[in-house]
């Protein structure tokens, strides 16, 4: 019994034993193969190359077998994976150059009124009755770019109302990509912002020294409470209200986007009336921006007092203007921070737009000395131009267009007045070095009467006040008119 057994573990230890060096043979074989498909491969390249050189490119056989392989591998290459759009931008540069756009469209206004219009009608939503004792003082610290901190603010404010807070003016945190050490009442008139809604919400510029002593005169001893994104009006009930109660102060750091989108009506209508009513720029801003705008229409006096502003973030833009009907005398703004580069990438900008704007040449060296250093004060600059101007087109999906589009419909009867190109389509197009102009130019028209068409719309529950404020922020004529009257 014992020989069988071990005669058994012999036959097992064998079979394993031609198992494995059957695997082993298989991975040799396969590891050849792969060798020799790419040896083969690069035999073949190297022919290809050689026929190329000798024969040129109208020869045959294997030459012209590998140079389509090739030709079909570059055309599977992701769109925009290849930079040439400097190819379609030179190839198409005579013909962009004489097109001329008649009328011109900043004269003849292309933007269509769809039914009735909308009117600022922020009173319909607030309720004004006397503020009952406050239960403590709330600290927030925006944090972000100015617009950024524009959200945290205004949702500050709304926070406030809910816990029944008295609200510290906001501190902002020092980002570490903005740098910008501006307190609050730099950017923004702290004692309008305070006046503006003191019948709704109170609000103080420093934690009153009782309370500061209370807490050793050490703001980070307050209690953060740390809270989730998108958080809704339930939340600060049952979490931060007893602790508010408890200690007479709580703190939210960083506190961005704090709260969901979809509040009680009286809450959207505070947000409301902090971001376009309470919300002003300091004076030295207003006064600098107000005196650029006047420039600029002066400037724009080819197309009657009108011009186009631009927030700059991708190249050949200029392309996608001249498509859509904006000729060399059409004024043009370019909001933008330091751009890297910039002689080389505004240069055919230039070209095509002769009439081109930044804040750098609006002002002297000496106005803008005030700002220099401050990213979020000379970001206030560019958001007061683009604001006014005709048409603005946003070429990037941050904070900025998105405020400023939101803006721009409740100045603007609820129409942006706003170009939003499509991205995807531009890199396709900016992909293909042969296109012809009139077909360049039929699909930025196609982008821009989409762009007019969407312009106009109502928010849905989970999306932004502060870009779509209809119809919180804003009633339709008639219904606007009638509350007037009722309040007259």
């Amino acid at each position: 019994m014992q020989v069988a057994a071990a005669a058994a573990s012999m036959r097992g230890t064998e079979t394993v034993g031609a198992k494995s060096a059957a695997r082993r043979l298989s991975r040799v074989l396969v590891g050849r193969r792969r060798r020799a498909a790419v040896l083969l491969l690069a035999l073949a390249y190297a022919a290809a190359m050689l026929m190329l050189t000798i024969g040129g490119s109208e020869g045959s056989g294997s030459s012209g077998v590998v140079a389509g392989v090739l030709r079909r591998g570059a055309q599977s290459a992701p769109p925009g994976s290849v930079y040439r759009s400097h190819l379609v931008f030179e190839r198409l540069l005579p013909e962009m150059r004489a097109f001329a756009s008649r009328p011109n469209p900043l004269v003849t206004s292309q933007y269509k009124k769809f039914g009735k219009q909308w009117e600022p009608c922020i009173s319909k939503g607030l309720i004004h009755s006397e503020l009952p004792p406050s239960n403590g003082f709330l600290i927030v610290e925006a944090n972000g770019g100015l617009n950024q901190q524009r959200i945290s603010i205004c949702d500050a404010i709304a926070v406030a109302k809910i816990l029944n807070a008295t609200l510290v003016t906001p501190a902002f945190h020092l980002n570490s990509v903005w740098r910008d050490s501006s307190k609050f009442g730099d950017i923004f008139d702290e004692d309008h912002f305070i006046e503006s809604l003191r019948k709704y919400v109170r609000v103080v510029k420093d934690l009153p020294e009782d309370v500061f002593l209370r807490f050793n005169h050490n703001i980070s001893i307050i209690p953060n409470m740390r809270t989730k994104a998108f958080s809704p009006p339930s939340y600060y009930l049952q979490h931060v209200l007893p602790k508010l109660l408890e200690l007479g102060a709580v703190r939210i750091a960083p506190f961005s986007n704090r709260l969901a989108h979809s509040v009680p009506m009286n809450i959207q209508a505070l947000r409301c009336l902090t971001n376009y009513k309470a919300l002003r720029f300091s004076e030295p801003i207003r006064i600098l921006a107000d005196n650029m705008v006047d420039r600029m229409i002066k400037r724009s006096f080819l197309s009657g007092g009108k011009y186009v502003s631009v927030h700059l973030r991708f190249e050949e833009v200029g392309m996608m203007l001249r498509g859509m009907g904006f000729d060399n005398t059409t004024s043009l703004y370019v909001a933008s921070g330091k751009i890297y580069n910039a002689e080389k990438y505004m240069t055919p900008l230039r070209r095509l737009f002769p009439f081109l704007q930044t804040k750098h040449a609006l002002v002297t060296p000496e106005e803008l000395a005030q700002f220099k250093g401050h990213s979020s004060r000379l970001a206030a600059l560019d958001y007061t131009i683009c604001l006014h101007s005709e048409v603005f087109v946003m070429t990037q999906g941050s904070n900025f267009p998105h405020f400023l589009m939101g803006h721009r419909r409740y100045m603007y009867g609820g129409h942006a007045k706003t170009i939003k190109p499509d991205k995807r389509k531009l890199v396709q197009l900016f992909d293909n070095p042969n296109i012809r102009w009139d077909r360049f130019k039929h699909h930025m028209q196609d982008m821009r009467r989409h762009s007019e068409m969407k312009g106009f719309a109502l928010r849905k529950p989970q999306e932004s006040i502060y870009t779509l404020p209809m119809p919180d922020c804003m009633c339709q004529q008639a219904e606007a008119r009638s509350r007037d009257t009722a309040r007259s």
